[in-house]
């Protein structure tokens, strides 16, 4: 009776441990497959082993897709920006600048990531087309440099080594995406957002209330039509820094064009303040800057003109209408060619 005993005590610890060790190396191998998976469906396409297939954007957060889409060798032409530029459609300049556009353009982003983005497009190109950045407030802020926004931002993603890479795949996140974009490369389901990057985010042109919207843009203030001179600013402006490095960096063939884009007139800043004159600053220190490019062109549509006095042009103070992205479009095509000419529209700040 004592030694069966016993011996039933001994084998329980055994058992228990054979038990453990099973659980975790089947656990060990699930999350070796999940992870194997990942990686092979790479759902940001920026990994440099993996199932070769176009990868169309499927995530909310730019920031990660479009990392991704930068290194596209399909693309040799890139739209730049925040928001505020995300209603360029790339199909509507490929043809006047005989390339293939991606916009890469990305909601509330800073100057910073979007210089990264741009610096990822230019390194994996020895000879881009055309480069088109859309400018607006954030790249004339004075004060530190901010980096990121509450969105994350994955650095690993555009460091020029991609092992950093791998260790982003380690997440629930990557593997929500890695399956959607699965069931997109299957073509179980149409990619949610559109494969050269543009997607329309605004509501659609019939759904437009010209009382709401006028509700919500700030009253244009006196002196905005006229303005006079502003205030010289004398303070630096950290995010022109990150201009003048990126544009260092693009080729001297490839045509570049700059321009900051129409907000409404009454959120451009009082007549005679001090932020006009960082404007005026910054829009002359953007002109200098590229004319240090040989084929590069600068347009401010940040400025009193038949577009930013319209109310009927907006839905809100940052984003315009479909009829005005055709007109800004249309004066890019021109821009294509060397000389965009004259215009209501924009002033040509440098050329």
């Amino acid at each position: 009776m004592s030694s069966s005993t016993s011996s039933s005590e001994a084998e329980t610890p055994a058992a228990w441990r054979r038990f453990f060790l099973r659980a975790v190396a089947a656990a060990a191998a699930g999350c070796a497959l999940l992870y194997g998976f990942v990686v092979l469906v790479d759902p940001w396409g920026v990994l440099p082993f993996r199932i070769p297939a176009e990868r169309p954007p499927v995530s909310t957060n730019a920031r990660y897709a479009f990392a991704g889409l930068a290194r596209e060798a399909r693309f040799d032409a890139a739209i730049i920006g925040t928001s505020t530029s995300r209603m360029l459609r790339p199909e509507a300049l490929n043809a006047p600048f005989g390339a293939r556009f991606a916009n890469l353009s990305m909601n509330a982003a800073t100057a910073y990531e979007q210089s990264r983005v741009l610096e990822v497009f230019l390194r994996h190109r020895r000879a881009p087309r055309a480069v088109v950045i859309g400018l607006d407030h954030v790249w004339c802020e004075a004060g530190p440099l901010q980096r990121y926004t509450p969105r994350p931002f994955p650095e690993a993603f555009y460091a020029r080594a991609p092992w950093g890479a791998y260790r982003e795949m380690l997440s629930f996140y990557a593997i929500q995406e890695a399956a959607k974009q699965a069931v997109v490369l299957a073509g179980l389901m149409r990619p949610p957002y559109g494969r050269d990057g543009y997607t329309r985010f605004l509501p659609p042109e019939e759904a437009y209330d010209a009382a709401r919207a006028a509700r919500g843009l700030p009253p244009i203030p006196p002196g905005a039509e006229d303005p006079p001179p502003p205030p010289a600013w004398q303070g630096e402006i950290p995010p022109l820094a990150l201009l003048a490095e990126r544009v260092a960096q693009v080729p001297h063939e490839t045509r570049l064009v700059l321009l900051f884009m129409p907000l409404w007139l009454g959120a451009q800043g009082a007549p005679g303040s001090e932020g006009a004159g960082r404007i005026a600053a910054c829009k002359a220190r953007v002109a200098e800057i590229a004319r240090r490019h040989p084929n590069a062109v600068v347009l401010d549509f940040m400025r009193a003109s038949p577009i930013t006095r319209e109310p009927l042009n907006y839905w809100d103070p940052m984003h315009y209408r479909d009829a005005i992205a055709e007109r800004i479009e249309a004066h890019l095509s021109r821009a294509a060619r060397g000389d965009p000419g004259p215009s209501e529209d924009y002033a040509i700040l440098s050329r």
